[in-house]
């Protein structure tokens, strides 16, 4: 199942792209989003460059969550570009077919989470899944519904735990595109995994903190908590907290530093992309600067009590 030509590996995310530059030969770009206004820049400073610096070298792009500007790349057979709705994961979208299509590759740049790294995987193995079930866990991870099954687990809770460590996520790539044939390999995963026990306690922690407020805007009616978390920055888990909140509420709310985090679950309906008036991104999960905490509350339909306790 295995190309015999293994590329080299570069991560991304919307904000951080590599410089065209520093990736070599044909490049394929799994499961990173087109950047939205909320990345800094957006599309127009941030991803065209990046296409246009890469130019023929990029020879495709396989992503799955929502941008206003996806049907600009319609007719060219490069992008490959679905909604989070359309696909709740990247890895079901990489057929055998389409890495036959696209043909041997230098470098693939990925996405720093499980989706987009067990992407990459896919993309080497020539389409094919690095063990049965897989697609399906990328979906359960990526949209927070259904159950991944344990090997998945150990790999997302090392990427929660240490997901800026370059060195691990390529050990990632390398056990999920040989087929998790070396069970030495589990070490480090399982290492960084257990640091994040540390983390959830202080998770748990400022999830004790979260207030109710009741909302009233464009979406109806809808209860939501708060938190800031700023004090605890850098030191707890970012998604299991959005999790809880959504435990105890339609949306959670989040702000630490300069970033103001939404989240809803994947299957509620809600498309902050639209109430926020962004370009794209995930319908159900957004970020956008601490500026626009005034301006998303009062979107969102925030009653005026509730705009002062928590814009001050």
């Amino acid at each position: 199942m295995q190309s015999t030509r293994i590329p080299a590996l570069a991560f991304a995310t919307p904000r951080k792209l590599p410089r065209p530059s520093d990736v070599d030969g044909k490049v394929v770009v799994l499961d990173v989003a087109f950047a939205s206004e909320a990345s800094g820049g957006g599309f127009e400073k941030l991803t065209k460059p990046f296409i246009e610096g890469l130019g023929s070298r990029l020879v495709m792009w396989v992503d799955h969550h929502d941008h206003d500007l996806h049907a600009k790349y319609a007719t060219d057979a490069r992008f490959v570009l679905r909604t989070k709705a359309q696909h709740g994961a990247c890895p079901e979208m990489i057929t055998p077919e389409l890495v036959s299509r696209v043909g041997p590759v230098d470098t693939v740049v990925c996405h720093v989470d499980f989706d987009g790294l067990c992407s990459a995987a896919k993309w080497i193995r020539g389409g094919h899944e690095p063990y049965p079930g897989s697609d399906d866990d990328a979906r359960a991870i990526d949209t927070r519904i259904g159950v991944p099954s344990a090997v998945a687990v150990r790999m997302d809770r090392a990427l929660r735990a240490r997901g800026r460590d370059t060195a691990l996520l390529g050990l990632i790539v390398r056990h999920l595109s040989i087929g998790l044939v070396d069970a030495s390999l589990w070490k480090p995963i399982d290492e960084a995994g257990a640091t994040l026990a540390v983390m959830e306690k202080e998770t748990r922690t400022i999830a004790e903190r979260y207030a109710s407020l009741t909302l009233s805007g464009v979406a109806g009616p809808r209860s939501a908590v708060w938190v800031e978390a700023t004090e605890s920055h850098g030191r707890y888990d970012k998604t299991m907290l959005l999790l809880m909140g959504q435990e105890r509420a339609d949306i959670a709310i989040l702000l630490d530093r300069d970033t103001l985090s939404l989240a809803a679950p994947f299957n509620s309906g809600f498309n902050f992309l639209s109430i926020l008036g962004l370009s794209g991104g995930m319908p159900t999960l957004v970020s956008v600067p601490r500026a626009r905490l005034s301006d998303t509350l009062a979107r969102l339909g925030a009653s005026p009590a509730d705009m002062a306790r928590i814009v001050g």
